[in-house]
């Protein structure tokens, strides 16, 4: 069992709840509402921020350029695919691309940043596995359901799935992976803490989303 694998396992529960939930289930079916939506968009716009520059500072620690490398690609990617579907969808839902951080946009929001000022490669991989490979498992099972959706529905879908996004998560993984076993008792905890808490925050963001954001119009 690789490292990232023996960290999924420990947050069975909530990996579950995380990647198996009624939001997404809805998104992928077309039956979620326009306002949930809308809600959901405009609170997870607000990580882009914080996510470029944790993405930025784990490239800065990364060990070689090789290691680099791929997450320089991906960067590329959240600042141009990704940031310009969360323009384009929330525009056609008739919504500002900013509202108020509500309190599970805010925990995830400091985690980010607790990570990125920690200085060190092992805790702000965890955050970044959690956040990529969570969207991976819930989106994957959905993929072949997005071209029959509105586009604010199916590309968040197609944003995160296949061949392309799946090398992301695994090159993430294998950062991950290789940095564990270089680790002392001290650094494993910490590792298992941060991830833990990242899955548990990633999973309360999506019972709030359920049940829904206030919309800012």
């Amino acid at each position: 069992m690789s490292a990232t694998q023996h960290l999924q396992s420990l947050v069975a529960d909530d990996w579950h709840a995380a990647t198996h939930h009624a939001f997404t289930n809805a998104l992928a079916d077309g039956t979620l509402s326009r306002d949930k939506m809308a809600g959901y968009l405009q609170q997870d716009y607000q990580f882009i921020d914080g996510f470029v520059r944790l993405l930025a500072s784990a490239l800065a620690h990364a060990p070689t350029l090789a290691d680099a490398v791929p997450g320089a690609r991906f960067l590329g990617s959240v600042c141009g695919p990704e940031n310009t579907y969360f323009l384009r969808a929330l525009h056609a839902l008739e919504v500002p691309p900013t509202a108020p951080a509500a309190p599970e946009t805010l925990a995830l929001q400091q985690l980010m940043d607790q990570a990125r000022r920690s200085g060190r490669y092992e805790i702000m991989l965890s955050v970044l596995v959690v956040a990529e490979w969570v969207y991976l498992d819930w989106a994957t099972p959905f993929e072949d359901k997005a071209n029959d959706l509105p586009f604010w529905l199916g590309e968040w879908i197609t944003l995160h799935a296949g061949d392309g996004f799946a090398q992301v998560v695994a090159y993430l993984r294998d950062q991950l992976d290789t940095v564990w076993d270089r680790l002392d008792e001290d650094a494993r905890k910490d590792v298992t803490a941060t991830f833990t808490q990242a899955v548990r925050l990633e999973r309360a963001f999506f019972d709030a989303s359920w049940v829904g954001f206030a919309v800012l119009r």
